[in-house]
C-alpha cells in the first residue's frame, strides 16, 4: 500500500509539474504499479481462499459440534437405559433372592411336618401291632372250653358221700375213708372292651389305652370338651389318619 501511495504522489507530481519527473521514472512507477496490482489481486485471491477454508472449517466445526451434541445426548440416553436397567435387575434379584428364602422355609416346614407325619405313622403302627397282639390274646382267652370240662360240675358241687363210722372209731380211719375234693375251672367270661372317654380319660390313659404319643394326648387334653368325636379332626387335634383308626374306641358321652 505505501508504494502506490508513493507512486500515485509521483504521478500527481508529473501532472503537476509538467515534467518534474523523468519518463524513467514514471516507467518505474508504472511497473511497481502493475506489481502492485498483481500483488493485490493474489492477496485477494489468497484471501478468498482463507475465507473459504475459514468457511469450510466454520461448517466443519458445527457439524463436529452437532454431531458431539448428538454423540453426548445418546450417550447421556445409554447411561440413563444402562441405569433403569441395573435397577430393574437389582429388584430382580431381590425378588428371586426373597423367593429363595420362602422356599427353604417352607422346605424346612414342610420336611419338618413329613418328620412328624412318619413318627406318628411309626406309632399308629406300633400300636395296631400291640392292639393286633392284644386281640389275639383275647380270642385264646374267650375261646369256649371243650365239652369234656364243660360238663363236669363245679368244684363247690361235688360233695363227699356220708361214710358209716368206723368199726374202730378212730379218726385216722374216718380220714381215710372220705373221698378226694377235686377243683373243676369253671367257664371264664368274656371280657368286653370299654370305650376310652376323650372328654374325661387321663392323657396316660389314652397314650396307654389308645396308643397316642404324650404330646398329642395332652393336645386332646387341652383342647376339651367335645360334643362329636369328629371334633378332633374339625379342630385340627389329630390328623385324619390317626382319628380313622382310634375312632371305634372313643366316646364323648358322658
Amino acid at each position: 500500500m505505501k508504494r502506490q501511495v508513493v507512486i500515485t504522489a509521483i504521478l500527481v507530481c508529473a501532472m503537476a509539474g509538467g515534467g518534474c519527473v523523468g519518463k524513467s521514472k514514471y516507467m518505474q512507477a508504472v511497473a511497481e504499479t502493475e506489481e502492485a496490482k498483481a500483488e493485490l489481486e493474489k492477496t485477494q485471491t489468497l484471501k478468498a481462499a482463507l475465507e473459504q477454508q475459514v468457511k469450510g472449517l466454520k461448517d466443519q466445526n458445527e457439524k463436529l459440534t452437532a454431531t458431539t451434541e448428538l454423540a453426548s445426548s445418546e450417550q447421556q440416553r445409554i447411561r440413563d437405559s444402562r441405569d433403569k436397567e441395573r435397577a430393574s435387575i437389582e429388584g430382580d434379584v431381590k425378588d428371586l433372592q426373597q423367593k429363595v428364602r420362602d422356599l427353604a422355609a417352607q422346605h424346612r416346614k414342610i420336611r419338618r411336618e413329613y418328620e412328624d407325619v412318619l413318627k406318628q405313622n411309626q406309632a399308629l403302627r406300633a400300636t395296631v401291632a400291640r392292639y393286633k397282639k392284644e386281640f389275639k390274646d383275647r380270642q385264646r382267652v374267650i375261646e369256649p372250653a371243650s365239652p369234656s370240662e364243660s360238663s363236669r360240675p363245679p368244684a363247690a358241687a361235688v360233695r363227699p358221700s356220708p361214710q358209716p363210722p368206723s368199726p374202730t372209731g378212730g379218726p385216722d380211719a374216718q380220714t381215710e375213708l372220705q373221698p378226694t375234693m377235686v377243683p373243676v375251672p369253671a367257664a371264664p367270661s368274656q371280657p368286653g372292651l370299654s370305650l376310652v372317654n376323650i372328654n374325661t380319660a387321663s392323657a396316660n390313659d389314652m397314650v396307654l389305652f389308645l396308643g397316642l404319643t404324650k404330646e398329642v394326648a395332652e393336645r386332646v387334653a387341652t383342647n376339651r370338651p367335645y360334643r362329636l368325636k369328629g371334633e378332633l379332626v374339625a379342630k385340627d387335634v389329630l390328623p385324619k389318619a390317626t382319628f380313622d383308626v382310634i375312632k371305634d374306641r372313643i366316646t364323648v358321652s358322658p
